[in-house]
C-alpha cells in the first residue's frame, strides 16, 4: 500500500492492541501500514477483516458460540432450508441467514443452535414447533431418527474420527475451525497428486497451508491441531492419522529404502482417489496451489530447516506442546513476501 502523503511503499506493522466488543475486551495482533515520513496510520478492507476477525472468534470461543460454518453444517444434516430451521429453533428467517452469514448469535441463542446438534433434541424442537405443517414435520422427524440409527451403527468410527483429530471444538489450536478430517484428507491426497512427498514433508507442507490460511484469514483449512517435535510442527497424532488413511486406501504410503541405511515413508495419490477441489473456497485452493509451488522443489531437509525457523516451533518445541494458531501471524519474511493470498 502506498502512502496519500508521500505515494511511497508503506510497512506492513503488527502490534498488539485491546479491543471491546460486547461489552468484553480482546487482545488481537493489530495489522495497520504506517507511513514512515507522517507517522499516519492505514489499513486496508482486508486488514479491517483480519483485525475484526480476531476480536469476533475470541468472543466466539469464550462464549462457546458456534462459528458460521458449524451453524450451517448442522442445518444441512437434516436437510432443512434456512427458512424451515430459522422456525425450528424459533428465530426469524432473517436473523437465522444473517447467523450463517456471519453475525454472531447471542449467548442464549447460541445455546439453543448447539443443541439442535443433538437428533434428539431436535426432535424435541420440531415437535415443540407450532408454524410447520404435520407431514413436514414428520419428515423432519424422520430424517433425525435415521441420523440417530446412522449414529448408533457406526459409533465405532464416529469416535475413531473423534479420537485422531482431537477436540471437536473450534478454538485457536485448530484455527477456529472444527477439525474436519475429510478436508484433511483432502489435503493429504493434494499434495500427494502434485509432489509426492515423504511424511515428514507432508507434514510441514500441512502445516505451512493451515497456518498461512490462518494468517490472511485468521482461519485454518482443516481445523486441524499442531504439536511441536524435534522435526518440526506436525499434526497431532500424525502417524494414527496417516495409518487411518493408508488402511481406507485414500492415499497410499510406500517405503524406499536409500543407500545409507534408512527408510522413508513416500505418499502416493491413488487414481481412484482424485483430489475433490469443491471441498475447498477459493482462497483455501489458492492456499494449496502456492504452497506446493513454492516447496515443490525443495528437499524434506529444506522443509524441515524452513519450519525450524518459525516461532511456531521454536517456541513449543522444549515442551512439545500443541500451537497456537496466533503464531501463524509471526511466519518469517520468506512466506510472507511468497505465499501471501
Amino acid at each position: 500500500m502506498k502512502s496519500p502523503v508521500t505515494g511511497q511503499d508503506m510497512k506492513l506493522k503488527q502490534e498488539l492492541r485491546s479491543f471491546d466488543f460486547r461489552k468484553e475486551s480482546f487482545e488481537i495482533v493489530y495489522h495497520f501500514y504506517e507511513c514512515e515520513t507522517s507517522g499516519e496510520q492505514y489499513t486496508t478492507n482486508e486488514l479491517d477483516s483480519l483485525n475484526f476477525n480476531q476480536v469476533q472468534n475470541q468472543y466466539r470461543d469464550k462464549f462457546n458460540i458456534p462459528f458460521p460454518d458449524e451453524i450451517t453444517a448442522i442445518r444441512k444434516k437434516y436437510g432443512l432450508t434456512a427458512t424451515k430451521m430459522s422456525e425450528v429453533l424459533g428465530f426469524g428467517v432473517n436473523t437465522y441467514r444473517q447467523y450463517e452469514s456471519g453475525d454472531i448469535p447471542s449467548v442464549a441463542n447460541a445455546k439453543l443452535i448447539q443443541m439442535v446438534k443433538d437428533p434428539e433434541s431436535f426432535i424435541a424442537m420440531v415437535q415443540l414447533c407450532t408454524t410447520i405443517e404435520s407431514k413436514l414435520k414428520e419428515k423432519f422427524i424422520q430424517k433425525a431418527k435415521t441420523l440417530l440409527r446412522e449414529l448408533k451403527e457406526n459409533s465405532f468410527q464416529y469416535h475413531l474420527k473423534e479420537y485422531i483429530t482431537g477436540s471437536q471444538l473450534a478454538d485457536i489450536y485448530s484455527g477456529y475451525r472444527k477439525p474436519n478430517l475429510e478436508k484433511f484428507t483432502q489435503m493429504v491426497i493434494y499434495f500427494s497428486e502434485k509432489i509426492s512427498p515423504f511424511k515428514t514433508g507432508m507434514n510441514k507442507l500441512l502445516f505451512f497451508s493451515d497456518f498461512t490460511m490462518f494468517k490472511n484469514t485468521c482461519y485454518s483449512i482443516s481445523g486441524m491441531r499442531y504439536s511441536a517435535i524435534s522435526m518440526g510442527p506436525v499434526p497431532n497424532n500424525f502417524q494414527t492419522i496417516f495409518e487411518f488413511l493408508a488402511n481406507n486406501e485414500d492415499v497410499d504410503i510406500h517405503t524406499k529404502e536409500f543407500p545409507e541405511g534408512y527408510t522413508g515413508e513416500k505418499f502416493v495419490a491413488r487414481k481412484d482417489k482424485p483430489f475433490k477441489p469443491e471441498m475447498f473456497s477459493e482462497k483455501e485452493l489458492k492456499t494449496l496451489e502456492k504452497i506446493s509451488r513454492i516447496f515443490s522443489k525443495k528437499t524434506t531437509k529444506d522443509l524441515i530447516d524452513l519450519s525450524h525457523m518459525e516461532s511456531a516451533w521454536k517456541k513449543n518445541k522444549d515442551s512439545k506442546s500443541l500451537i497456537s494458531y496466533q503464531y501463524a501471524f509471526q511466519l518469517s519474511n520468506f512466506q510472507d513476501e511468497q505465499i501471501a493470498v
